[in-house]
Parts: C-alpha cells; sequence; structure tokens
C-alpha cells in the first residue's frame, strides 16, 4: 500500500520525511520519494526500492536542507515500479510537485485530452495525469493553486489522498482526499 507524510518545520524536515517514510514500510511498496522546496527551488528525488535505497541516494546529492517536504511510498497500480514511476511527479513547468495514493480510474480519459492540449508525460502512472491536468486548468483559467485543485478534483473519478507543492509558495501543502 501507499504511504504519504508530509511537513513544514522551522528545522531541517528530510530527516522528518524519511523516519516518516519508515514508519510506513510495514504496509508494503515498490518505491519512494521525496519532494523538498528550499531557496534553491523544488527538487524531486525517487527510487525504486526500499527507503533505505531513497536515503542512500540523498545522501548522495549533497548537504541536502529544506524546512518543506512531501515523501511517498508508492505500491504500483498504473506504471510498472521503476524510478520514473515512483512518486513525487512534477507538472510540465515543474511548479508542482505531487504525490497520490489511489486510483483515478478515468486517468486515461484525461491523459488522451490532455496530450490532445499538447501535454507531455513522463511517466505511466496517474498520478503523473492528475498534477499535469492541475496545472492546465491552473495556467488556463488563471487560477490560484487551490482553486485549479478543486476544480481538477470535480472531473476525477476514484478514491484518492493527495499532497501538492508550489515551488512558488514555500510554506504550504495542499492536501485532499475522497474516501
Amino acid at each position: 500500500m501507499c504511504g504519504i507524510v508530509g511537513g513544514v518545520a522551522e528545522r531541517n524536515i528530510i530527516n522528518i520525511l524519511i523516519e516518516g517514510l519508515k514508519r510506513l514500510e510495514y504496509r508494503g511498496y515498490d518505491s519512494a520519494g521525496v519532494a523538498l522546496l528550499d531557496n534553491e527551488g523544488l527538487s524531486i528525488y525517487k527510487k525504486k526500492g526500499k527507503v533505505s535505497e531513497l536515503e542512500k541516494y540523498l545522501s548522495t546529492n549533497g548537504d541536502l536542507k529544506s524546512k518543506i517536504g512531501i515523501g511517498h511510498t508508492r505500491w504500483a497500480t498504473h506504471g510498472e515500479p521503476n524510478d520514473v514511476n515512483a512518486h513525487p511527479h512534477y507538472s510540465s513547468s515543474e511548479k508542482f510537485a505531487m504525490i497520490h495514493n489511489g486510483i483515478i480510474e478515468n486517468y486515461a480519459d484525461i491523459k488522451k485530452n490532455l496530450i490532445a492540449k499538447g501535454v507531455e508525460f513522463r511517466s505511466e502512472t496517474d498520478t503523473e495525469v492528475l498534477v499535469q491536468l492541475i496545472e492546465y486548468i491552473q495556467v488556463k483559467k488563471k487560477l490560484d493553486l487551490l482553486t485549479a485543485v478543486q476544480v481538477a478534483l470535480r472531473q476525477v473519478i476514484g478514491a484518492y489522498a493527495i499532497a501538492i507543492l508550489d515551488k512558488r509558495n514555500p510554506n504550504q501543502i495542499i492536501a485532499a482526499r475522497k474516501q
């Protein structure tokens, strides 16, 4: 099963996220990842395998520091277990990073419509379809992120929990769930 952790702190959040992901390990999963927001921007780190693989990967990326982040353990439902399909996922502009538990039942139809509008995809996941939909709506309708998330979720069929970061808003995590 998937698991989501996230937080905003006055201190470095990375160890908090890793500890949270480790506590979710009993649930079973095939990959893990984090999205971190700092003065340099929004960065995603994800690996197929155990949280320990992600932890090793993070340690090879220098002295990472962030006070806001989200983390995820994934059990593949759409797309094979690999680094590309692991969560989090960027939007096309890489302004947003999102993690998602659940299944978007109508993701194929949404993806087809977005491809027809010129949106390109990097993964095989329903999660990326949702973050791309949110960004498309946000840009097209000139909405703030929270409103764009609300509009996008009205188009989604399925059960879900999401967490999303916006690199332009370093003090906020938007979260939503259905069922």
